[in-house]
């Protein structure tokens, strides 16, 4: 049995509406992620850890190395 065109309408709007607000709660996760990740970068700094150094110092070796063997932030972290 098909749909009426009033039913996929709602449904369509709907599910928009709650993608949005899965989105904006998204998007609120991600801001409190970076703003614990960022203090803890401050707290780095704060003992003399220079993170950028650290990934440039990677970076360089790595390209030395190979140009596929990159490491990423979280990487150096580990």
């Amino acid at each position: 049995m098909e749909n009426s065109k009033d039913e996929q309408i709602g449904f369509h709007k709907g599910s928009l509406a709650t993608l949005a607000k899965e989105r904006e709660e998204l998007s609120r996760m991600v801001n409190i992620v970076e703003q614990l990740m960022q203090m803890h970068v401050s707290g780095l700094k704060e003992l003399g850890v220079d993170l950028e150094q650290m990934a440039q110092q990677q970076q360089n070796s790595a390209s030395n190395v190979s140009a596929t063997s990159n490491k990423s932030m979280d990487e150096l972290l580990k």
